[in-house]
């Protein structure tokens, strides 16, 4: 099975740069690139900050641009969303009895949970008793399971981006909740942070995906403040397959040179490489 994650689009209002970029263009080539490379993908799942300031146009321009994927796409809310405009222009968007924009679906590789992390008029993230029960019930259902979160779920040890994390109350009932279901969760995907990220929490495995737009600089020492550039922007590929989990980059916006080598042993010898012996 293949699906597509992509993270933090960041859309505003028409026109509208974001750190120099404008993220509906941004949007649209990363849209055309997966309509041209991988219609065969079965979802398409965007982890949050579909906005940038909530705006309605912005949702509205989502919407219209959705038109022109061939797969399912399934959203979640971020930081910079607001859920009451997000349910305005996706009605039928599903969310749990508590108002939260959580919700899962069974496919043949095993369930997809993606986890509503947003508190109101705050960038770090949350998640609650109630929506820690929804989840638990959602893991009890199955055998495998695949979660995907907005925020990272943990700590990263870059001490700016680490107060935008998951907040410290919340982290650690979360984490005995992911450890106590840890030999089904086969993967935890997260957006926000705009950093290619891989690692495990308590011994699952996570990625976080880069933005469509801006990205971010790791600074590992203490500070306040975060690093951004127009770094190359990215989607991910995911492969499922049987027991194993391959995670591909894709620089959909590379408009450098791309040189193509075969593979056999001797496409790389010397000679073959424009390198004579004597040298």
């Amino acid at each position: 099975m293949k699906f597509i994650h992509m993270s933090d689009i960041h859309l505003g209002t028409p026109g509208m740069l974001v750190e120099g970029i404008d993220p509906q263009a941004r949007l649209a080539r990363a849209f055309g690139h997966i309509a041209e490379h991988h219609a065969d993908a079965v979802r398409l799942v965007i982890t949050g900050d579909l906005t940038h300031w909530a705006d309605p146009e912005a949702y509205a321009a989502l919407k219209q641009a959705l038109r022109v994927l061939p797969m399912p796409v399934r959203l979640m809310v971020g930081n910079h969303d607001d859920r009451a405009v997000f349910l305005d222009h996706f009605p039928d968007h599903p969310s749990d009895e508590g108002g939260f924009i959580n919700h899962a679906e069974d496919l043949p590789e095993g369930r997809f949970i993606y986890c509503d992390t947003v508190q109101t008029a705050t960038h770090a993230g949350h998640f609650c008793s109630a929506r820690r029960g929804w989840l638990q019930g959602q893991l009890e259902g199955c055998q495998t399971a695949y979660v995907f979160f907005h925020h990272n779920p943990l700590h990263l040890g870059d001490p700016s981006t680490d107060m935008l994390s998951l907040n410290d109350a919340d982290q650690a009932p979360l984490r005995a909740l992911l450890k106590a279901h840890r030999d089904k969760i086969a993967h935890i995907f997260f957006g926000h942070v705009h950093e290619p990220l891989s690692g495990t929490l308590a011994g699952i495995p996570f990625s976080g995906v880069p933005s469509t737009v801006h990205q971010v600089i790791p600074n590992l020492s203490p500070s306040m403040f975060s690093g951004m550039a127009p770094l190359e922007p990215s989607y991910r590929v995911v492969l499922l397959r049987g027991e194993d989990v391959a995670v591909h980059q894709i620089p959909f916006a590379w408009e450098g040179e791309v040189i193509w080598h075969g593979n056999d042993w001797n496409d790389w010898a010397k000679e073959a490489c424009g390198v004579s012996r004597e040298n």
